[in-house]
């Protein structure tokens, strides 16, 4: 599987391949909520290694921490803030790349929501899938 993906003034473009790995989710976290000025956002995990930007001059990283206590490194373009993928070391060499940055996002379907504690009222997802209050659990 390859996918290639980008942010919203198309300065900062990107290629991933392979199968994704460590999840596909919604997440209602508040930090993920503000980043996409959204109701929630959907992360697909991807292998870092099979992650590539065509040029990085742009990108920019701001770091939050999580309720773990760990940093979440939330990755997006500079010029026009638009949120490419976040990565945390709870996940080491897994990057979560941001749906609403890919250029074909019509496979993803994600079997699980996190945060649910977090979540607006407004945001319906559909209810036969796997939710958690917080973090999914790390196996």
């Amino acid at each position: 599987m390859e996918n290639t993906g980008g942010c919203m003034c198309g300065k900062t473009r990107y290629k991933v391949t392979g199968e994704p790995v460590g999840g596909v989710f919604y997440c209602h976290c508040n930090d993920c909520k503000r980043q996409a000025g959204s109701a929630f956002t959907i992360g697909a995990g991807f292998l870092a290694e099979n992650f590539v930007f065509e040029d990085d001059s742009h990108v920019k990283t701001y770091v939050t921490v999580g309720d773990t206590g760990t940093n979440m490194d939330r990755v997006f373009c500079g010029n026009c803030g638009s949120p490419m993928f976040s990565k945390t070391s709870l996940i080491p060499g897994v990057l979560y790349v941001k749906a609403g940055s890919l250029d074909d996002a019509s496979w993803v379907e994600p079997p699980v929501e996190i945060y649910t504690k977090d979540k607006l009222k407004c945001a319906e997802i559909p209810s036969d899938i796997t939710r958690f209050e917080a973090l999914m659990p790390m196996e």
